[in-house]
């Protein structure tokens, strides 16, 4: 089974072959602004994880304090089924759910996009774990996650066919960072990974790895 990171690795050698310079110093920019920006910071270990319901890919809500009652949760963000990287990390989980299972916990994972798009990156990546949708990123704005497309990036993705707008249901071209938490049975954050780079994940074994160490 090939980790996140080589699955990525393989997929940025061929991104770089086949896109434009100009192309990837925009997105680059776009991830350094981002960086030195106060947008995106997201929540710290320590801090209370807003409670929060939202409905998954058939329209059943996830009430995440009633999911700590069985144990402790990953929560992770994610930007939508139209980005790569995200897909391989929502399948890298569902290889390890057996195992996130077996020590009491659960696995949300949110993006800002209908429920409709949801359902179909659930079912495209046969996913066996909560998939939620956080219409106009109202919670990941609770984790301090939301940040604005600059409009150079909006244009950049329109013309490569990525229709987040209409993936989202609205035309904000708001995002959230790519963001995992595990949340401890009281709801407080006991682990945190947050970076402005969406190429820049936490692989999850290691985040199985730390809920084990709980």
């Amino acid at each position: 089974m090939k980790t996140m990171q080589e699955q990525y690795n393989e997929y940025i050698e061929k991104f770089k072959a086949n896109v434009s310079q100009d192309t990837q110093e925009k997105m680059q920019n776009a991830i350094d602004e981002l960086e030195s920006s106060d947008q995106g910071k997201g929540l710290s270990v320590g801090e209370k994880a807003p409670r929060f319901s939202l409905p998954d890919a058939k329209g059943d809500y996830v009430d995440l304090y009633e999911q700590l009652q069985s144990g402790p949760t990953i929560v992770t963000f994610y930007r939508g089924g139209w980005c790569p990287y995200c897909n391989m990390e929502l399948r890298t989980y569902q290889q390890l759910i057996d195992d996130i299972h077996a020590v009491g916990a659960q696995l949300i994972a949110i993006s800002p996009e209908t429920p409709d798009h949801s359902l179909t990156t659930a079912e495209k990546n046969d996913l066996q774990y909560h998939v939620l949708s956080d219409k106009g990123n109202q919670v990941a704005d609770q984790f301090n996650l939301v940040y604005q497309l600059p409009d150079y990036l909006v244009d950049v993705y329109k013309e490569k066919g990525l229709e987040v707008d209409k993936h989202n249901g609205d035309d904000n071209w708001t995002l959230p960072v790519s963001a995992t938490y595990i949340i401890q049975q009281d709801g407080t954050i006991a682990y945190e990974y947050t970076k402005a780079d969406y190429k820049d994940r936490v692989e999850p074994s290691e985040v199985v790895g730390k809920l084990k160490s709980l």
